[in-house]
């Protein structure tokens, strides 16, 4: 979602300054891409005098080119960069971002506690949860987008690891995906021995499994997945494709993607489907209740359970009439409501009217 309003800042009058707390990959590429980036090594938030050192680089970038508004990308950042707004004398012009339906986690109630003019959430789920956390701060919400990928040249999709993506052939059968980092919450297990269960009542399919052990947050989870394939019998039926950098010519291949995550914070790997035209089956919770119409634009399960994930599959997997007519319709809700301009078109309305806000009371 950053990156998508990053590329979408050159265009729109808005210039923005990154801080990142840690070096990397992507800070780097920004950096060769002309876009200003400060990296401010912070190390874990449990070593107080790394914190605080932290903290005061914040303070004095902030002191030598002042915001109009400090956005803090997530609650983690918010800890460092409420109290440096703070110090820095510009309390006043803090937003910070909620991406995930909150549970009352230690991060998000001590974010919450610093000052924070609004709070940005991804969902209206993730506003609700947020609203209970104490003090009420102020919600928005403005939904995640992505770029509509039909407007990206061959040559783009080929760099982006079109081509040859040295898959099985599927044998016929559908080829349903599920996208996302290898974690419990995710559901790639569940998804596994919902394809067992379809398997038993005569419905086959060929289950496309995409991505890795990203930061490697899971690595148990991630090496146990071979061996369910194994246990329930599906070898030749299962491709785990580990980490990718692009999903986008994976998705491509798929008749349906599942998002089995419960709940789901958003659901932007909905949206890289539905723009693509290919239907969608998601847990009906969090995000996805606000993205996918059931029965219209894709198909929701009331749980992300084995059975009800393979009950809300073994329809698409019987009509193939009925996944076109549903991924069709999901691309025209993609082009109505979830494209990266009209995100950013969104966020930055938001941006725009918190930043006057403090022109009005002198923060």
């Amino acid at each position: 979602m950053l990156q998508t309003i990053l590329d979408a800042c050159a265009d729109g009058g808005h210039e923005l300054e990154l801080a990142f707390l840690e070096d990397g990959s992507w800070p780097r590429a920004l950096a060769r891409a002309g876009v200003a980036v400060e990296v401010i090594e912070a190390g874990r938030l449990s070593e107080p005098a790394r914190f605080a050192r932290t903290v005061l680089a914040l303070r004095r970038l902030m002191r030598s080119r002042p915001p109009g508004l400090v956005v803090n990308w997530i609650g983690k950042a918010q800890l460092y960069g409420a109290p440096a707004a703070v110090l820095a004398g510009i309390g006043g012009r803090v937003v910070w971002w909620q991406h995930e339906i909150s549970s009352g986690h230690w991060i998000d109630r001590c974010a919450t506690l610093l000052p924070a003019r609004a709070v940005g959430c991804s969902s209206a789920a993730a506003a609700a949860a947020q609203a209970r956390l104490r003090p009420r701060r102020r919600t928005f919400v403005v939904a995640p987008g992505t770029p509509d990928p039909a407007e990206r040249g061959p040559a783009a999709r080929e760099g982006a690891g079109g081509g040859d993506l040295g898959l099985p052939a599927p044998d016929g059968v559908p080829v349903v995906g599920i996208v996302g980092r290898l974690q419990p919450w995710k559901g790639q297990d569940r998804m596994l021995e919902a394809q067992a269960l379809l398997r038993e009542r005569g419905r086959e399919m060929h289950l496309l499994i995409v991505g890795g052990d990203a930061h490697g947050l899971s690595g148990v989870y991630a090496a146990a997945l071979p061996a369910l394939v194994t246990r329930l019998g599906l070898e030749g039926s299962v491709t785990l494709t580990g980490q990718v950098p692009d999903p986008g010519p994976y998705i491509e291949r798929m008749d349906v993607l599942v998002s089995a995550s419960d709940p789901e914070p958003f659901g932007l790997v909905l949206l890289e489907a539905m723009a693509r035209s290919v239907a969608v089956l998601a847990v009906a919770s969090g995000g996805p209740l606000e993205i996918v119409e059931d029965g219209r634009s894709g198909v929701l399960a009331p749980s992300g359970a084995p059975r009800a994930l393979a009950d809300g599959l073994e329809g698409l997997l019987a009509d193939g009439d009925l996944r076109v007519r549903l991924g069709l319709a999901g691309r025209e809700r993609f082009l109505e409501r979830f494209t990266a301009a009209k995100m950013c078109a969104r966020l930055f309305a938001q941006l725009e009217a918190l930043a006057g806000e403090g022109h009005v009371d002198g923060g």
